[in-house]
């Protein structure tokens, strides 16, 4: 009796490892993805222009400081003085960048935000408004370190003195 029951014992304790195994299932899991195009754009300071802030992003800001006619301008800021009116100027670097794409080049345009009816905006010499998207590349190149745009900012001799704020929207289509 004794032996049978530590047969018994025996073979239970070798089959509790296959009685604890537990159900298993399978199965499988069918991926797709389809890869685009895509572009993206940042700006960056320019070596010879005013550090911009949160550069290297696609939402910076550029601060030309106190600005007059007369006084003294930051570091990276130049001015040039005419009868009616002062502009300060400062360049930086639009950034544009391809992936997966076959586009050679891209076109480059900029609107302000918001109306100006007393200071004028100029992008490398092109005037920049509210009204309509303004032209500024049609074959831009794309990557690192981008295409330097000098920011012009003309301000009339009368004005008041106060701030002065506005946004410029950039849009880079490829082409």
């Amino acid at each position: 009796m004794k032996k049978a029951l530590v047969t018994i014992f025996a073979v239970v304790v070798l089959m509790m490892p296959v009685l604890a195994m537990g159900q298993t299932a399978s199965g499988t899991l069918a991926v797709t993805a389809t890869v685009q195009s895509s572009i993206s754009m940042l700006f960056n300071s320019n070596a010879g222009g005013v550090a911009l802030g949160n550069a290297g992003t696609n939402a910076a800001t550029l601060n030309f400081g106190n600005i007059s006619a007369y006084g003294t301008l930051a570091a990276g800021v130049s001015r040039t003085v005419g009868a009616a009116n002062f502009t300060v100027s400062t360049p930086f670097n639009v950034v544009v960048q391809q992936a997966n794409g076959s586009s050679a080049n891209y076109s480059l345009t900029a609107t302000l935000a918001n109306p100006d009816a007393l200071n004028t905006w100029a992008l490398s010499g092109t005037a920049v408004s509210n009204a309509a998207p303004s032209p500024l590349t049609a074959a831009g190149a794309y990557g690192n370190p981008g295409t330097a745009y000098t920011l012009q900012l003309t301000v009339p001799v009368a004005s008041a003195a106060g701030a002065i704020s506005n946004t410029i929207n950039f849009a880079a289509t490829a082409n």
